[in-house]
């Protein structure tokens, strides 16, 4: 992918649980060699670790809530701050609300543009295919489509994500809707906003979505005019 000589490639994944942000993040951070920021399985490691990050935030994502602002900031924020992330990222479960994504314009000070790409998907697709979501019981990692039976990274059993559970998919969504969705309209003005159809084949999803990001790193960042400076 051409972008601009000397501009980092930083790029956010919207979109609602199950609309395929981690698969795509996944995808295109391993294409470009760009570091995969993902907020849920910094969480879900933990929980699985039981630390006391895992232990605090347990309760809240057992019952479909988001773990609260300070808490994502401060993973997020230590995470940019780590060298890795000096030629770009790929952020997917950041941000989640309006707060966070005012913080993450902090964060991004002196960092390049922001690409924010919105995968959209049917809200019935969705609750389909949070129901045959899996995850593996041993390592925890999220299992892709091609492991039909058993984890691909430690060979353990796949298991229903705790977050998929019967009673927490409606509430995750109701959460999306009324915290999470407005975020949209935060982004949707700037010229490296982007939309994508989420209800394809992967394969046709993650082209879209890298000509989307192709295109929009391509926008030139807008220029600061200083009060009274010369033109």
């Amino acid at each position: 992918m051409r972008k601009r000589a000397g501009v980092a490639l930083n790029v956010v994944m919207l979109g609602p649980p199950g609309a395929g942000k981690g698969t795509q993040a996944e995808r295109f951070a391993r294409t470009h060699g760009l570091p995969k920021i993902s907020t849920g399985d910094i969480l879900r490691e933990a929980i699985h670790a039981d630390t006391p990050l895992g232990r605090s935030a347990k309760t809240t994502i057992y019952s479909g809530a988001l773990v609260g602002d300070d808490v994502m900031i401060g993973i997020v924020g230590e995470r940019l701050s780590r060298p890795d992330t000096r030629p770009g990222f790929v952020l997917d479960g950041f941000p989640r609300t309006v707060a966070q994504a005012t913080a993450l314009d902090d964060l991004m000070a002196g960092r390049g543009p922001l690409v924010v790409v919105d995968i959209v998907v049917p809200e019935e697709v969705l609750l389909r295919r949070l129901a045959a979501r899996r995850i593996c019981g041993d390592c925890g990692v999220n299992a892709p489509v091609e492991w039909i039976s058993a984890c691909g990274n430690c060979g353990g059993a796949l298991v229903t994500r705790f977050d998929d559970g019967d009673g927490v998919v409606g509430e995750r969504l109701k959460v999306y809707h009324l915290q999470t969705r407005p975020i949209v309209e935060f982004y949707a003005g700037r010229p490296t906003f982007r939309t994508i159809d989420g209800n394809q084949p992967p394969d046709v999803v993650t082209a879209a979505l890298s000509a989307a990001i192709r295109e929009a790193s391509l926008v030139p960042a807008p220029v600061k005019i200083t009060p009274g400076a010369a033109l």
